[in-house]
């Protein structure tokens, strides 16, 4: 009798390890599924309706770090951080004009700063040259 007891328990547990095996693979092959049904339709949707690339101009978020800059200065008007903050952001727009009063604010409370003065120098130069060119190109055109 005791014979016949263990090869039930051999028996049920071979059952449970193929029942065990079968779920698994069942799980792996619904999940397979799901997901390359999902991906499939993502792509189809995609296919269908592409959307425009998003450009995003950098201007706006410049000009709000300007301003943010510009408020500070106001209460601190020698803040260090802020000056050149303004300074590198006006540069970044392209505004070499607006960049020189930050500038010299900075080479007057730091007048032992080298790199100030130089970066003062080739703004005035590089300001200077843009009249020059603007000029001659509106006396090219009043000559036409």
């Amino acid at each position: 009798m005791a014979g016949s007891g263990e090869e039930y328990m051999i028996a049920r547990r071979k059952q449970l390890e193929r029942r065990k095996k079968l779920l698994t693979w069942i799980s792996i092959v619904s999940f397979v599924g799901s997901t390359g049904f999902a991906a499939v339709s993502a792509v189809v949707e995609a296919i269908k309706n592409p959307s425009p690339p998003q450009v995003v101009s950098a201007r706006p978020s410049l000009q709000q770090q300007a301003q943010g800059f510009e408020s500070v200065l106001q209460r601190e008007p020698e803040n260090k951080v802020a000056l050149e903050g303004l300074v590198k952001i006006r540069l970044q727009l392209q505004d070499a004009k607006a960049a020189i009063a930050p500038l010299e604010k900075l080479v007057k409370l730091y007048p032992e700063r080298e790199d100030y003065k130089i970066q003062l120098e080739q703004l005035k130069k590089q300001v200077e040259n843009s009249r020059n060119t603007g000029n001659n190109a509106n006396k090219q055109e009043k000559f036409r």
